[in-house]
């Protein structure tokens, strides 16, 4: 066996058909589409590579057949943020069943880091936002993923701490029926909430959807920005962001709370598109696109997704969790929508007051991703990621 790096463009076209051929027998697994894992690795694409570095590398056995693949980065916005040593990444990782292909792909993904000066890697993540393709599928394998999030083999968990990764946070992945209740406490503190007149919620009509990009940055930054090693929105990020989510937004799944007219929380849902992408294997040519606008009208999705929950710290312990999300309930469960059920993106276990709002609406577990961390030296004391205060 060997490993390779991409360059070629007939390398590229390995690194993306490798997944098809490893999951061919599983049918939860939804073909991501090609553009979108393309689109990381393509600087005039990716912002990260204004301040970051990656490579890719394929692994070919004796006979020359690509059997694994695995991208490693160094994003300098986030290499030294909240950590005790520098720190690179991992990902896109895929490989057969053998400990040995694996340990490989790993030792290039390490020598690479180490050449560049970092002490320690995270992976699987992403060379680029935290929302996509970030941790390793380690429960929930019967679920199909959502968009841009990963799948894997349940043997990958088993290679990545048989090599000496241990798992720096968990990343959990709740969801509910649309109908199903939510409990007293969620109840109690609304109607604390609702006694004071200057909190108004409301979702935000698609005439208005030109203020978005900034009513999504000023929660954003205030409630999650430069807590542990999350970076601030951009003006630019901020529209790059909505002007992509723009065609599949509805407007009755964005909602905002606000304190005397200024935004101060949202909680905005998309619909799940991978329940249509699946149908397109990957492509978005004109043949795809027919196909995304065909089943996208006959099949009525019935999942949305949960992107972004969030209160700003000022405005926290004073039931405006509560009050947004039963202000949004009464519309969810309307005729006015048609979801059947909700799956919120992922949450991080160091963030223990998201998940007892999440639970505070009843919601159960449905998958658990694990973000890891490999210390090279292994005298080196590991430490998980800090709980938010």
């Amino acid at each position: 066996m060997k490993t390779e790096e991409v360059l070629s463009p007939k390398q590229q076209r390995e690194f993306l058909l490798l997944p098809v051929t490893l999951y061919k027998n599983t049918p939860q697994w939804i073909r991501p589409l090609d553009s979108d894992i393309e689109s990381v690795f393509d600087p005039t694409k990716n912002r990260a590579f204004r301040h970051g570095q990656c490579i890719r590398w394929l692994l070919r056995n004796d006979d020359g057949k690509a059997i694994g693949r695995v991208a490693a980065f160094v994003n300098d916005k986030t290499t030294d943020r909240a950590t005790e040593q520098p720190t690179g990444g991992m990902g896109f990782f895929e490989c057969i069943e053998n400990q040995e292909a694996a340990f490989m792909l790993f030792d290039a993904c390490k020598h690479w880091l180490q050449s560049k000066g970092m002490e320690a890697m995270d992976g699987p993540i992403n060379f680029g936002e935290r929302n996509k393709w970030w941790g390793l599928l380690i429960e929930g394998f019967d679920r199909e993923p959502n968009y841009q999030c990963d799948y894997h083999h349940a043997y990958y968990k088993t290679f990545f701490e048989a090599y000496g990764f241990q798992i720096y946070f968990n990343q959990i992945t709740f969801g509910r029926e649309r109908k199903w209740p939510v409990t007293e406490k969620l109840l109690r503190k609304a109607e604390i909430c609702k006694r004071d007149k200057d909190y108004t919620f409301s979702y935000l009509p698609k005439k208005e959807w030109g203020k978005l990009p900034e009513l999504i940055r000023t929660v954003y930054n205030k409630a999650w920005a430069n807590r542990l090693e999350i970076p601030e929105l951009s003006e630019a990020n901020t529209k790059h962001l909505v002007k992509q989510l723009r065609p599949i937004l509805n407007e009755k799944l964005l909602w905002f709370g606000y304190y005397k007219g200024e935004p101060v929380a949202f909680f905005l849902a998309v619909p799940e598109v991978n329940q249509v992408f699946r149908y397109v294997n990957g492509k978005m040519d004109w043949i795809g696109k027919l196909k995304f606008v065909w089943y996208n009208h006959w099949l009525k999705n019935r999942k949305a997704l949960g992107l972004l929950f969030g209160v700003v710290p000022e405005h926290q312990g004073k039931g405006v969790d509560g009050a947004l999300l039963e202000s949004s309930r009464h519309t969810y469960q309307s005729r006015a929508v048609k979801y059947d059920s909700i799956e919120i993106n992922w949450i991080g276990d160091f963030n223990q007051k998201m998940m007892r709002i999440a639970e505070q609406i009843n919601t159960v577990i449905l998958k658990k991703h694990a973000t890891y961390r490999l210390l090279f030296d292994p005298t080196k004391p590991f430490k998980r990621m800090p709980y938010m205060k």
